[in-house]
């Protein structure tokens, strides 16, 4: 059980796991998650982090299937410019490794950013805390649980 789990379960949040053998070869975490899963690449959203002008860190989720746009980010963000986190950087602030950071049940709670193109869906998926385990929701949920705002963040 993940941090990740133990947040939703805890919050009372309706949710369903779905995992996947990972393959280590396979550096493009999300669009692997989405094609283990037979999932429309549109439905599986990534978790990334970015670091804002200002200092701060943001979270930004959104589909596998598009690019962050870190303009903007910044702007949803009220910031000037963001650039993407390092690696070791994303890691220490949310106890999650690469390809498994999960939006939920982090180290650190951070501003977070849902690309608008979730409220459109039923639900969701997201990494589960692991690689290989993604978790199944309703975006408005993560949105409640995460104080998250709903922005054009994907291109």
């Amino acid at each position: 059980m993940t941090p990740a789990i133990k947040a939703l379960e805890k919050a009372g949040v309706a949710f369903e796991t779905a995992s996947y053998e990972h393959d280590p070869r396979r550096p493009a975490y999300g669009e692997e998650a989405a094609e283990a899963l037979g999932l429309p690449a549109e439905s599986v959203f990534k978790t990334l982090l970015a670091r804002l002008d200002d200092g701060r860190m943001a979270m930004a989720i959104v589909p596998v299937s598009g690019q962050l746009d870190l303009k903007a980010l910044a702007r949803a963000a009220g910031a000037r410019k963001a650039q993407m986190a390092e690696s070791a950087e994303a890691e220490r602030a949310t106890g999650y490794v690469v390809g498994g950071i999960s939006p939920l049940g982090q180290k650190k709670r951070l501003p977070a950013f849902i690309d608008a193109s979730a409220e459109a869906l039923a639900r969701f998926h997201v990494s589960g805390g692991r690689r290989g385990l993604e978790l199944a929701l309703a975006p408005a949920d993560l949105a409640r649980l995460l104080s998250a705002t709903f922005a054009p963040l994907a291109r």
